[in-house]
Order: C-alpha cells, then sequence, then structure tokens
C-alpha cells in the first residue's frame, strides 16, 4: 500500500485520502544549513551553560568568545541574550556540591588566607621604616674605616633594601591572588611602569628639586625617600583589594537581575563610580594620616600619593576584568609624563633650549615639586576612568575567570 493510499505525508500529518503533495513553487524559501543551529552552541558552551545561575552569565561567556549579536542573526535569534536565554533553557543544570561538601571549607580558608595576605604589605612597609630609624641610632659593629658612609648609613640602607624586598614580595602575592589578580597575564613592560611610578613617589620630589638646585653632585648622593606616600600606598592595598571585591560581586549579581545587555551596563555604571570613590576616599585619609604621623605632611605629597595610588587601581580593575593593555598604558602615560618632567630640567641648560624648563620650574615654585607626579598620575587615571565607564560595562568583562576556572576541578572548570 502506498503512501497516497494510506493518506498520511512522509514527513507531516495525515493528508486527505487519494491525494498527493502537490509542486513545490518556485518562490518558496528553501531551508540552509542545519534544522537546529543552536545545537552546535550547546555542544560547544555545553560547560558554560550547564554551570551558569542566570541566562546573563551564559551571554557573558558567549560575548568573551566573541558571539556579538550579528552572529546571534545567523542562529536566528535578534540578539545575545536571547540565545543566551535558549541555551539557559535547554540544557540541564549540573548538580552542585551541598554547602558543607568537601573542599567547601577549604575554599573560605583560602579565602581568609588571601584576606589576610593583602595586609602585609602595609605591616612589612611599616616595619621597615621603623627598623631603618632604629638603625640610625643603633650601633654597629662594622668598622667606620671600611667605608666611606658612616657604618649607621650602612645599617640603614641593609635594612632598607632588605624591607623594600619583602614589600616587593607581599605585593607580588597580592596581584597574583583574591582579587586583585589579573585575568590575563599582562605584559612585562606594565611592571616596569609600575616600578617607575614607584620609585618616583619615593624619592622623585627630592631628585627634582636636586635637578632644579643644580645637582646632582657626584659621586656620592644619599637620596631622601617620602616615607609617608610608601606607608600610604602599601596599606591602600587592603581597600583596594575591598573594592575591587565589592564591585566584582555587585556587577555578578547585576548579572542575575538585568534582563538586557543594556540594562546591566546602565546598572555597572553607578557601581564602578562608588568603588573609584571609596578607593579615593580612602586614599585621602591614608596619605594625610600616615603624612602626618611620619612628619612627611603637606597637600601636595597627600595628592600625589593618591593620585598615584588611584591611577594604580583603575589599571589593576581593568587588568582584572580582561584589558590589560589600557592596564599598561595608563601607567606608561604616567611615566612618560614624569620622565620628560626631569628630563627638561638638565635639557635646559644647553644653549638655546632653556624655555623647556620653565614649566617645571613654574610648578615647582608655585605648587612644589608634588605637583609635577600629581599632574602626571591625575591625567591619566582620569583617561583610565573613562575608558572604564565603557569597557567594564559590558557582559564579557564579568565572565568567569578563566584562571580560577583552569585551576578549578574539571567538572566546575569553565571550558569553551
Amino acid at each position: 500500500m502506498t503512501t497516497a493510499e494510506t493518506g498520511t505525508g512522509p514527513d507531516g500529518p495525515p493528508s486527505e485520502p487519494g491525494t498527493r503533495p502537490g509542486p513545490r513553487p518556485p518562490d518558496a524559501p528553501t531551508r540552509r544549513g542545519p534544522a537546529d543551529p543552536v545545537k552546535t552552541l550547546m555542544h560547544r558552551h555545553r560547560t558554560l551553560c550547564e554551570h551558569a545561575v542566570d541566562p546573563m552569565e551564559i551571554a557573558a561567556g558567549l560575548e568573551a568568545h566573541g558571539v556579538t549579536d550579528r552572529t546571534a542573526a545567523r542562529f536566528r535569534h535578534r540578539d545575545v541574550f536571547s540565545l543566551a536565554e535558549e541555551l539557559y533553557a535547554r540544557v540541564p543544570r549540573a548538580e552542585t556540591p551541598p554547602p558543607d561538601a568537601p573542599g567547601t571549607e577549604s575554599v573560605r580558608r583560602g579565602r581568609g588566607v588571601r584576606a589576610v595576605l593583602h595586609l602585609l604589605p602595609g605591616a612589612l612597609c611599616a616595619a621597615t621604616v621603623a627598623a631603618v630609624a632604629a638603625a640610625a641610632h643603633a650601633s654597629t659593629p662594622v668598622p667606620t674605616a671600611w667605608i666611606d658612609a658612616p657604618s649607621t648609613q650602612l645599617a640603614q640602607a641593609v635594612v632598607g633594601a632588605a624591607g623594600a624586598c619583602l614589600v616587593l614580595l607581599a605585593l607580588r602575592l597580592c596581584v597574583r591572588h583574591g582579587p586583585l589578580r589579573a585575568r590575563r597575564p599582562s605584559a612585562r613592560a606594565a611592571g616596569l611602569w609600575t616600578c617607575w611610578l614607584a620609585a618616583y613617589a619615593l624619592c622623585g620630589d627630592w631628585l627634582l628639586r636636586l635637578l632644579l638646585a643644580g645637582g646632582p653632585e657626584l659621586p656620592y648622593v644619599r637620596p631622601q625617600f617620602d616615607t609617608g606616600t610608601a606607608l600610604a600606598l602599601t596599606c591602600a592595598v587592603v581597600p583596594a583589594a575591598w573594592c575591587a571585591h565589592w564591585f566584582a560581586a555587585r556587577a555578578r549579581r547585576g548579572l542575575a537581575d538585568s534582563r538586557c545587555l543594556t540594562a546591566f551596563g546602565s546598572r555597572v555604571r553607578p557601581l564602578l563610580l562608588v568603588a573609584v570613590t571609596m578607593q579615593l576616599a580612602a586614599l585621602l585619609a591614608l596619605s594625610a594620616a600616615l603624612g602626618a604621623a611620619v612628619g612627611d605632611g603637606g597637600a601636595g605629597p597627600v595628592v600625589a600619593a593618591t593620585a598615584l595610588g588611584l591611577l594604580l587601581f583603575l589599571a589593576r580593575l581593568l587588568a582584572r576584568h580582561g584589558f590589560p593593555a589600557a592596564a599598561a598604558a595608563g601607567p606608561a602615560a604616567a611615566v612618560a609624563l614624569e620622565a620628560a618632567a626631569l628630563a627638561s630640567v638638565p635639557a635646559a641648560r644647553l644653549p638655546g633650549l632653556a624655555p623647556l624648563g620653565k614649566p617645571v620650574e613654574t610648578a615647582v615654585t608655585l605648587l612644589g615639586p608634588s605637583a609635577v607626579p600629581a599632574v602626571a598620575c591625575a591625567l591619566p587615571a582620569a583617561g583610565l576612568l573613562l575608558y572604564a565607564l565603557r569597557a567594564l560595562t559590558g557582559a564579557s568583562a564579568h565572565a568567569p575567570d578563566p584562571v580560577a576556572a583552569s585551576a578549578a576541578p574539571p567538572a566546575e572548570a569553565d571550558r569553551p
């Protein structure tokens, strides 16, 4: 018995008995591609979809992998969020371990260790400052005849160098773990720019005054360090980590509450401004208090330290959310401005180049030497803030951290 005799079509509901399907109209659309194009994405991003808590998390992951609204249109969806909603509905959720599952306690303990870790730079810097001050009045067994400088100065140099190495190691640990960890490895030049800015914050004002006075007098020049700025910047690691964690947590929570990417971006901008404002207030308070405590007070050093701290915070925030190029560009611009200011002073001594040193000399005369680092850091910080208001409002900036995902067990890692 044929299909026409039974009255059933080959792929559809029963047809009228004794009838055959008519010829296909010439202008009828033809189906191209797979019948279910979304199924390809389901297999490709299955782990992301299984462990997502809401469609916005899937949308953030898709956007991080380069899926745009134009790409979603090829999958018969109007935008990335609509595509993420279908993936969230079609892929079953993976079972999450109970709160008392093995490993949960170790994760909490690790978070506590990372929280204490951010206290180390400030504590080690304070201990170094105290040790250097104590070494200035302590007797040392090194004979004075062995060295050109007094033995107390040698002891101070050794203690200060050892303390500086410990502070640098603590800072390296802080930026590799916890809320300040970068999502992707940054360029080595970014570390060099940060070291330059830190060195200028310690003794840049002294060097600028020395250059304007006609120095330096070689071969031996003993630098003068701004200990108040060093203490303020190292102690500011704690509020920086807290503000970065606060911003990331609120932004991730906004993924669940927002129903489109535009609404999510409008919610993240105020969060970013609040986080930056909190860090700015913490920097001002620490710079003023610690500068007055060690005798390096004054409006100039406070403003310069605050501008530098805010620049480094914004750069680290961008690196944390996947923008290492912008994070390195801000400090690089500040380094260029500070280097140009220092180089303009000796260059003005050359014949015919005297006007080069006038801007720096005028600024130092009117506002003090701290005006140079304050302006050099404030301008790039403002640029990074404007860039962050656009970059950090995208869903891809708050996708799951691939560094944490690679360290997680295979069942929990977010593999594309």
